[in-house]
């Protein structure tokens, strides 16, 4: 992780766009250009020669630029991720700046954001009453961050796009204080209730706490590869204000301060549906605002059904009705269908697993893991067979058997063993 940072009395250390910063790592850093000032409908347009931005969006003369500046990036196997619990469950990792020494409370918080989010660059209003908090959640094929912070100005160059980039769609939904963003040729001025949609691979500029409240907000971060509509229709939305007051925007946010607001004490195995269901929500929800007139071509139709699909099968594993008809009845397609939607899948990804195959081999993953927890000792091996789905118990020995060379019994004695010696 590499942070630098430049400082001191007022106009005292001024730096122009494009000068050279040295960092704590020795190296020259290139600092950005001025921020705008408010423009008509709550935009803001580009500072003239001379002028930056202050917290409350008014032009103010160059000597007043912020007295501290953080520019932090993160490799990215170094960022704050999720704390696996007892049993498998992963809950929440938060982070205070509280248990951080007051002068290094920015730049913690600096690494900490670019860490999980996207290497940026920062400058708070007040260095010195700089208080913060986090958390992050990693749901697997998405992921989740939650924060509040003192006023503070954030931006992102091509450089530290270069730095680093997870090439997702972040959306924000801002829960309490006000806050700006702009980044291409979107701009919104944005108050608690409001989203605003931006690209990691894209440079922008934002500001929070005009008011001079703390801010607070939530992130989902959705990979571009999950993204099922085309980029050319999001890019329509970046830093666009989207209300979450009704509709699939009240839908979403509510899930989302559901999803913040209860640790949820998750298998890992589980997250795959909270995963998918925050993405489904994000995708209705834009699509919306897109129009009615934009579609997702046949084959992100597909990933998307396939997806939903797959969550169905996730939450209901324990019932013994999970049939390939029951699946294809539910979502309104014929067994044809469905076993293409399979079929096309294993092909892009180089496999020949079918609909009642996949069901089976999950049933038995679950099992498995549930054999292995010590928590579930007291639970006969059928009875954990039968909460998976499996009605009868010489099917189910016989099924483990061919899937793990052992039968379940053999397997749950060898994995109690192994967990005493560990």
């Amino acid at each position: 992780m590499l942070v630098g940072a430049w400082g001191g009395e007022e106009g005292a250390h001024r730096r122009d766009a494009g000068d050279p910063v040295v960092g704590v790592d020795g190296e020259k850093h290139e600092l950005i250009g001025d921020f705008g000032t408010p423009g008509t409908n709550g935009g803001h347009r580009a500072a003239r020669a001379g002028e930056t931005r202050d917290f409350s969006g008014r032009a103010e003369p160059a000597r007043h630029i912020a007295p501290r500046v953080i520019v932090a990036w993160a490799e990215r196997e170094g960022r704050a991720g999720c704390k696996k619990q007892a049993g498998g469950l992963t809950m929440w990792h938060g982070v205070d700046s509280v248990q951080v020494p007051v002068t290094d409370r920015f730049d913690w918080f600096a690494q900490t954001v670019s860490s999980a989010l996207m290497p940026s660059a920062f400058a708070p209003q007040d260095a010195a009453g700089f208080r913060a908090e986090g958390a992050f959640l990693d749901l697997g094929a998405a992921r989740m961050s939650r924060f509040s912070f003192s006023p503070l100005l954030s931006w992102r160059t091509p450089a530290l796009i270069r730095r680093g980039d997870p090439e997702q769609y972040q959306l924000g939904l801002v829960t309490a204080g006000t806050a700006w963003y702009a980044q291409g040729e979107g701009e919104a001025e944005l108050h608690a209730g409001d989203m605003v949609l931006w690209d990691t691979s894209r440079p922008y500029k934002s500001g929070s706490g005009l008011d001079g409240s703390t801010v607070e907000a939530l992130v989902l971060q959705i990979p571009k590869a999950r993204m099922p509509l085309p980029s050319q229709q999001i890019d329509r939305l970046l830093a666009r204000r989207m209300s979450s007051g009704t509709g699939m925007g009240a839908i979403l946010a509510q899930f989302l301060v559901s999803l913040a607001g209860n640790d949820p004490d998750c298998r890992s195995l589980d997250l795959t549906v909270l995963a998918n269901t925050a993405v489904e929500l994000a995708v209705s929800c834009l699509g919306r605002h897109l129009g009615a007139e934009v579609h997702a071509p046949a084959d992100a139709r597909a990933q998307v059904m396939r997806r939903r699909i797959d969550t169905f099968i996730e939450q209901r594993l324990g019932d013994p009705g999970l049939t390939p008809r029951a699946i294809a009845d539910h979502h309104h397609i014929s067994l044809r269908t469905l076993y293409t939607l399979f079929q096309s899948h294993d092909d892009l990804h180089d496999g020949s697993e079918g609909v009642a195959a996949m069901i089976r081999r999950r049933r038995l993953e679950r099992c498995r893991a549930d054999l292995a927890r010590p928590q579930l000792r007291h639970l006969a091996v059928h009875v954990i067979a039968a909460r998976w789905g499996f009605t009868s118990t010489a099917t189910f020995n016989r099924t483990f058997r061919a899937a793990y060379g052992t039968t379940p019994h053999a397997y749950r004695t060898e994995a109690g063993e192994s967990g005493r010696k560990a």
